[in-house]
């Protein structure tokens, strides 16, 4: 990450998410080492730093929180040596996203009472980071004149089954009224949304003022806001871990989109279109990686005979040759190549080398 003058930040926080488990890219992706953690791509960086680097210019790193699992805590510090330690929240216990999003809110009041906050996940692609950067830039300068919640809406390119969609009014602005907020379709569905025009893919992206988010929490859920109004008087004490806790295990599992975003009458969204995709599933990561003609994807060196339909994760600097293979997952585990079938059943595993 570039270091920037944060001077010119102002009172921007970011907020990453990062809490997810690794279930959907299992075998590569683990419950110790969730694919936010991993270097998916072949790039250089792992999911993680790239969202936390893309902000470059946009958020200062000082200003930079991260929300995750106790057991993921040293990873953390090591891939984001730079990020504040006391920005790094440890969930006690998974809630899902409203308590997540309340508590880190609550945090950031404590000593940015003005702030302005940009809510992202930690797993995602974003290829265009020029565009990107643009539209996170125009979404802070409407919240910056309005009370209002600013979701990010990718706009479709095929009538996607795997998404939610935002529906938006058709005025055409920068910066739409929602709606609504529409579950994941069936391929009818879907196509109706492409045809109209008007729904995007839902990003998981938002942004709203501090004053917005509390005002949104006593209004929308009043009982987590109780919760960590409580936890506050408690930050910066010894006691703040066990009373962080307590309210952890007394707040409702509840997703943001279900406990606030669904209700609220100040939610707009911003059109986008920097090539996003949620990597939510190894089809989308074989459409963002190399691949042959006969249908096999690979990051890292990996020579295909004889196969189909197979993809393979290969450490940098080794080099694995697959044969007589087809719907195959080929995963790299250091010593060994573990060998999948497309349901994530281990098939055998081979020494390298």
């Amino acid at each position: 990450m570039e270091a920037t003058d944060s001077s010119k930040l102002g009172n921007r926080h970011l907020v990453i998410m990062a809490g997810g488990i690794g279930s959907r890219f299992w075998p590569l992706s683990t419950p110790d080492r969730p694919k936010q953690f991993i270097d998916v791509l072949g790039c250089g960086m792992t999911l993680l730093q790239q969202t936390a680097g893309r902000f470059a210019g946009i958020v200062s790193e000082k200003n930079i929180w991260v929300v995750a699992s106790e057991r993921h805590k040293d990873i953390i510090y090591e891939q984001l040596p730079n990020v504040p330690r006391q920005n790094i929240l440890l969930e006690p216990c998974m809630r899902n996203t409203a308590p997540c999003i309340a508590y880190v809110g609550w945090k950031i009041k404590s000593v940015d009472p003005d702030a302005e906050i940009i809510v992202t996940p930690s797993d995602h692609l974003i290829k265009d980071e020029k565009t990107f950067s643009r539209t996170i830039s125009e979404a802070l300068g409407f919240i910056e004149k309005h009370d209002a919640i600013v979701t990010v809406g990718i706009s479709p390119t095929s009538p996607h089954t795997e998404y939610g969609y935002i529906a938006a009014d058709k005025s055409g602005l920068p910066v739409r009224k929602v709606l609504s907020f529409k579950e994941k379709p069936d391929i009818e569905k879907a196509k109706e949304y492409l045809a109209a025009g008007n729904y995007f893919w839902n990003s998981g992206m938002f942004l709203w003022k501090l004053s917005t988010l509390e005002e949104s929490f006593r209004k929308h859920a009043p009982e987590i806001a109780a919760i960590f109004d409580t936890a506050s008087r408690h930050f910066g004490k010894p006691t703040e871990a066990e009373m962080t806790a307590h309210g952890y295990g007394c707040a409702p599992k509840i997703s943001v989109d279900y406990a606030i975003m669904e209700k609220a009458d100040n939610i707009y969204v911003i059109p986008a279109d920097f090539g996003w995709s949620d990597l939510g599933s190894w089809s989308s990561l074989k459409e963002n990686i190399p691949h042959d003609d006969k249908g096999n994807s690979f990051v890292g060196d990996a020579v295909f005979i004889n196969s189909r339909n197979c993809i393979a994760y290969i450490h940098k600097g080794h080099s694995v040759t697959i044969e007589n293979e087809e719907n195959a997952i080929i995963i790299d585990r250091g010593g060994t190549i573990a060998y999948y079938d497309a349901e994530g059943n281990l098939k055998k595993e081979e020494a390298l080398g």
